[in-house]
């Protein structure tokens, strides 16, 4: 590399640390996304079928879908009590259809059987037998294997770093209209898990890396002057953003599971605290996005973000 004579040396050293982070990056980036697609079948569908699931007290139940329905607008489902495990147990159990996410919500009226409610998301899969031995073939485990529930089938795998997630069929297939935003996967992992379970998620989704920053405003995680590293993924299962953390973390970060778009930021806000839901981090900007973490009825926290505009 060759520089004007007249290159200062304070110049030369911003010049060469900026060059030695990019090449750092992408370097970071290629180790990550190494895989090969066609390992694994795509079995993913559409993101409008990819659920949260969102645990409540029975008596927090409608109050949680009433205070949903009112942010964000949407449909439900007929409300049933049913068994939802492959052990004996019973739950309230609706489906709310949103234009910015679908949420099960389960109200269990037994004590809930080990393993279930950790699972953070239901993702449909096109087949069930193959989609176990393409996240075996990918890297997850198999938690609670498969079994019938009264709709379909379902499987509890674990991703690296210790994320749950469910996949299930229907017997028969459902049919949602699509998302007018896409919601986003929001999880937190250590530095020394993150890439393992990247690759991991990407060897199953099919997916890719939209963006990989290790300079991400620490305003995101609740600490304001840090930064930090955020790798935003897409596929055809939605999106997921990763928060690489020191695990130092104020409340309410890493609590939420889910960050919904949407179109108009301060009237969302207003109709959610119409609704009894609880701003639990007060509205904040970055270069990207304007944004609230919030808590529904019964529990649930979520974030809520729209894009700024530039």
């Amino acid at each position: 590399m060759r520089l004007p004579r007249a290159f200062p040396a304070a110049a030369f050293m911003v010049f060469l640390t900026f060059a030695t982070v990019r090449i750092s990056l992408c370097q970071q980036t290629a180790a990550i996304t190494t895989h090969d697609p066609s390992v694994t079948p795509n079995v993913a569908v559409e993101p409008q079928y990819d659920t949260t699931h969102v645990y409540v007290a029975p008596k927090d139940f409608d109050r949680l879908v009433a205070s949903v329905l009112a942010t964000f607008g949407g449909t439900t489902s007929k409300q049933v009590v049913t068994t939802v495990t492959p052990t004996p147990s019973s739950t309230i159990s609706q489906l709310i259809l949103t234009p910015v996410g679908t949420i099960s919500v389960f109200g269990y009226k037994t004590p809930v059987p080990y393993l279930f409610g950790l699972e953070r998301t239901g993702y449909l899969v096109s087949d069930m037998d193959t989609a176990v031995r393409a996240a075996r073939t990918a890297g997850a485990d198999v938690l609670v294997a498969p079994f019938d529930d009264p709709i379909g089938k379902d499987v509890i795998i674990q991703w690296p770093g210790g994320i749950n997630t469910q996949l299930y069929v229907h017997t028969t297939p459902p049919s949602y209209k699509p998302l007018e935003t896409v919601p986003e996967n929001r999880v937190y992992l250590s530095p020394d898990r993150a890439d393992a379970f990247i690759r991991s998620f990407l060897a199953f989704s099919h997916g890719k890396i939209v963006s990989n920053d290790d300079h991400a405003p620490g305003v995101e995680i609740g600490r304001r002057g840090d930064m930090y590293r955020r790798v935003r993924i897409e596929s055809n299962f939605g999106k997921l953003t990763v928060h690489v953390t020191d695990g130092h973390l104020p409340y309410p970060y890493g609590w939420e599971l889910m960050g919904y778009e949407v179109a108009n930021f301060e009237a969302t806000l207003a109709k959610a605290k119409s609704a009894g839901v609880t701003i639990l981090v007060a509205p904040y900007k970055t270069d990207q996005r304007q944004a609230a973490i919030v808590q529904f009825p019964g529990g649930y926290i979520a974030e809520i973000h729209s894009p700024v505009r530039k």
